[in-house]
């Protein structure tokens, strides 16, 4: 998605009735990569500072089918409570982010690596000759600009995407943490966001050493 005004041709709005509250649903189509990304939007947002956002990569293991490998659908459903019970705030979702922006398919072919050869999600990517992180986070740039934020809290653990986001021209004044409950099977994937991405887990401080060394070792 190119940086200009996104055309109205390529917008479509309407209302959105979710178990969090009624948001207003925008959908947005990316004309350079084909993808068609959503944006949901409650109370009054346009011309605000500090508007609470989550710029949440698609995750159709973890959105759809709550799949316990990643938290991707744990975070995806706190931001929506976290936005509902502020009343007003922005959730971005984009599509074509599968697996760090690799795809479903390559996405699957990583998990055969990690349960069968014991690899973690950085070099189950590369073990494949893929990036480990493919993800283009301008769309989420465009269409905040599109809605008028003018400066937002990031929902997020990862100082990398602050970092995309301000490139393009979108301020953000601070971090707020979104982290999820550890579990058996995807401590190992926590990990190696924390050691290895740079995320930041805090959750896992709190984890008896001994497991942690069993899963990650």
């Amino acid at each position: 998605m190119p940086d200009h005004v996104i055309a109205r041709e390529d917008v479509a709005e309407g209302d959105l009735v979710t178990r969090f509250g009624t948001f207003r649903s925008i959908a947005f189509r990316d004309r350079s990569r084909g993808d068609e990304h959503i944006a949901l939007v409650l109370g009054e947002t346009r011309m605000r500072e500090n508007v609470l956002t989550r710029v949440h990569s698609e995750c159709v293991t973890g959105d759809i089918f709550a799949a316990m490998r990643c938290e991707c659908g744990d975070q995806l459903h706190a931001s929506l409570e976290a936005i509902a019970r502020e009343g007003s705030g922005v959730l971005v979702y984009l599509r074509g982010h599968e697996g760090r922006g690799i795809g479903l398919v390559a996405k699957v072919r990583t998990h055969v690596l990690q349960d069968e050869d014991g690899l973690d999600t950085v070099d189950s990517a590369t073990a494949l000759g893929l990036p480990v992180d493919n993800r283009d986070f301008a769309p989420a740039a465009q269409m905040l600009k599109y809605l008028g934020v003018r400066s937002v809290r990031l929902m997020s653990n990862n100082a990398e995407k602050v970092h995309s986001l301000e490139s393009h021209g979108i301020t953000v004044a601070s971090r707020v943490p979104l982290l999820a409950q550890a579990n058996d099977h995807n401590i190992r994937y926590l990990v190696a966001k924390r050691d290895r991405l740079g995320h930041d887990l805090p959750q896992l401080d709190a984890l008896d050493h001994d497991r942690l060394d069993s899963v990650s070792g």
